[in-house]
């Protein structure tokens, strides 16, 4: 038999429908937003975690990656004498404009490394080889690039920085977390770019097997001066803290996901309360018969309990709908199944909160108010 609860909760389908609606919003609100932050910050340091590098030395200062200054070449022999570094490779990351066959111009991201080097090239190719780019001024660009830079095959040659550059392969999910594609390029060729890059602006470390990455971290910042030294979890941290706390992105998403939220609450409380204004005199009635404030308040949690649950059900189908939209335009949102859990505890919290007037109203329910015309 239907309880009480899903009897009240059902009857009126216009009001039940209305709930439905302000929680789904609320749903798709959260995921959305949460979901996309998630994937900026991916983008944000999918290059630090994609090298396999134990050790990113920087600038002195350094804010976040992709902000980083030359440093001189000679700390690179410094490095190599510091017990603990195995392999040493130096990479230059800069900024550049390329032409477009339409005539106009688009700012590039400039990542200048040794394809051949001791921590390889870690981006999947869609075409070409990670070795085409040597001898000559070659670039390897992203597939995703495409609505920047248009659409670009292997062969067509492009001029970046008055530079004439040939491509020579395609990667797959190299997105940058600014407007500005990447181009890979060899390390000589990418010091050619730009006058202000001729050195590397980033060190990268290996550590030899069995060594305390964060012990050879310290050796390296009390042997080499005037650098910064990071881990690459410490590097990935700090370039997104600067995205989300130093640019004030962070808080936008924060506020939109809490309007969600409030939306939500409002919606589910407004509705709640008048189905229990509605069926006051029963819920008197029932306090009348002996029942409990502990039994009527079970009543109003179950509906605002199977509110949340439908609702949070229907808001994660159309959000999986909505991702594979996102997909198609290129935008990074992630649903991992831990987001999954906390929204939806999220949302049962927001339905049970949003009851809790109407258990005041109940709780000072005279169960004589039955028996007066």
């Amino acid at each position: 038999m239907p309880s009480i609860a899903r009897k009240n909760l059902f009857h009126d389908r216009t009001r039940f429908a209305i709930t439905l609606i302000g929680i789904t919003f609320s749903v798709v609100l959260i995921f959305t937003t949460i979901g996309v932050y998630l994937g900026f910050m991916q983008d944000a340091s999918f290059i630090m975690e994609s090298i396999p590098a134990d050790i990113w030395i920087t600038s002195k200062n350094l804010q976040n990656f992709n902000f980083a200054w030359p440093i001189s070449e000679r700390k690179l022999d410094q490095v190599k004498e510091v017990k603990g570094v195995a392999e040493v490779e130096k990479m230059i990351h800069s900024w550049g404009v390329m032409k477009l066959f339409s005539g106009g111009t688009e700012q590039v991201e400039i990542l200048g490394l040794d394809p051949e080097g001791p921590l390889g090239f870690p981006w999947p190719l869609a075409e070409g080889q990670p070795t085409d780019v040597k001898g000559g001024e070659f670039v390897i660009v992203d597939q995703s690039s495409v609505k920047r830079l248009g659409r670009l095959k292997v062969g067509d040659v492009r001029e970046i920085n008055d530079y004439r550059v040939k491509v020579v392969g395609l990667t797959r999910g190299l997105k940058s977390i600014t407007t500005a594609p990447y181009v890979i390029t060899s390390y000589d060729t990418a010091a050619l770019f730009n006058p202000y890059f001729r050195e590397p602006v980033f060190i990268l470390v290996k550590t030899v097997p069995g060594q305390s990455v964060e012990e050879v971290a310290q050796r390296i910042r009390e042997h080499v001066k005037d650098v910064d030294v990071y881990t690459q979890a410490g590097l990935s941290a700090k370039t997104r803290w600067y995205w989300t706390v130093a640019t004030g992105m962070g808080m936008g998403f924060l506020l939109t996901a809490f309007v969600g939220f409030v939306v939500g609450m409002v919606v589910v409380s407004q509705t709640i309360y008048s189905s229990t204004i509605e069926h006051i005199r029963e819920f008197g009635t029932l306090k009348a018969i002996g029942a409990t404030n502990w039994t009527i308040y079970k009543i109003i949690l179950e509906q605002a309990a199977v509110n949340a649950v439908i609702g949070f059900i229907v808001g994660l189908g159309l959000v999986l709908l909505i991702k594979k939209g996102y997909d198609a335009l290129g935008i990074a949102m992630l649903i991992p199944p831990p987001l999954m859990g906390v929204v939806s505890v999220l949302t049962l919290a927001m339905c049970l909160s949003a009851s809790i007037i109407s258990i005041r109203k109940v709780r000072t329910l005279d169960p004589v108010m039955v028996f007066r015309v």
